[in-house]
């Protein structure tokens, strides 16, 4: 990847991890589907004013946006959220950090990465360092497998996502296309389930929350994710849940006072060996004279 690749996938670390944090924020005011539904329709609200009038057109287009607002916000999105009502933020970004071990299935099921020894081995290590991280953190199970089913859509996504740069759709337009498209999708369930007509008027941090989930965690967010995925591909922006633990814990230590133990740290190598082993490029051979 090249050095905007990077820098992009960190920035993207530190949005996603953050939404973790003003997820548990929100639970304690609003309902799951509430959080939800308000993140994607505020982030579509958002993306739609920046694109100003410039939204995807054609119909195999939205179907295919339709497709990534299933998979990529309303599926996962309501998954860890559920998740995040038992067990803590952090937690759920250490699960969530199982989504290149899929992705590299998925990708090569759909014939569309290489499934090297190589990657396999990074991938290893990542997920190594993502469990040393965990330090042997439990959560009821229920939770757990939502963690895992989040991290599994996210995987195929992922794949399917990159259809759209096929089809011409700008980054922009597809993180404005599948966030709407999940608010259409979520909106009946949201209002059925969680009847918000009647919910008591939420405390202004929880209003706080929503509010930056949905413009950076949701908005920003998903306008760097598709260019990366256009640019860096299905596997390697996958990584990005290998960071999203490591933005966590650097955040906490610096704003919450948060203490980083041995395992943090020994997670953290494991973590940089991994992604160095998956997005490093083999050195070309010199052939004998």
């Amino acid at each position: 990847m090249s050095l905007a690749d990077w820098s992009r996938l960190f920035a993207l670390s530190l949005l996603w991890g953050g939404s973790f944090f003003f997820v548990e924020i929100a639970l304690t005011g609003l309902p799951l589907l509430s959080v939800v539904w308000g993140r994607v329709a505020l982030g579509a609200l958002c993306l739609a004013v920046m694109l100003r009038g410039q939204w995807p057109r054609g119909a195999a287009v939205w179907r295919a946006l339709a497709g990534m607002g299933l998979l990529n916000c309303a599926v996962p999105f309501s998954l860890l959220a559920f998740a995040q009502g038992e067990i803590s933020g952090a937690l759920a970004a250490i699960l969530n950090a199982t989504t290149p071990l899929w992705t590299v299935l998925v990708a090569h099921l759909a014939g569309a990465e290489a499934l090297t020894a190589r990657r396999l081995a990074g991938l290893g290590f990542g997920f190594a360092g993502v469990v040393v991280m965990a330090g042997g953190g439990v959560g009821s199970p229920p939770a757990l497998l939502a963690c895992m089913g989040a991290a599994l859509c996210y995987a195929v996504a992922g794949v399917w996502g990159r259809r759209l740069a096929r089809m011409g759709v700008r980054p922009l337009q597809a993180g404005f296309g599948q966030v709407l498209m999940a608010s259409v999708l979520l909106l009946p369930l949201w209002l059925w389930f969680d009847r918000p007509w009647g919910l008591a008027m939420p405390a202004p941090q929880v209003w706080g929350a929503l509010v930056g989930i949905a413009v950076l965690s949701t908005a920003l967010a998903y306008a760097l994710y598709f260019r990366l995925l256009a640019t860096a591909g299905a596997v390697n922006l996958a990584l990005v849940t290998f960071l999203i633990p490591v933005s966590a814990a650097a955040l906490g230590a610096l704003f919450l006072g948060t203490r980083l133990g041995p395992a943090h740290f020994m997670g953290f190598g494991l973590i940089a060996l991994g992604l160095w082993a998956v997005v490093r490029r083999p050195e070309a051979r010199v052939k004998p004279a």
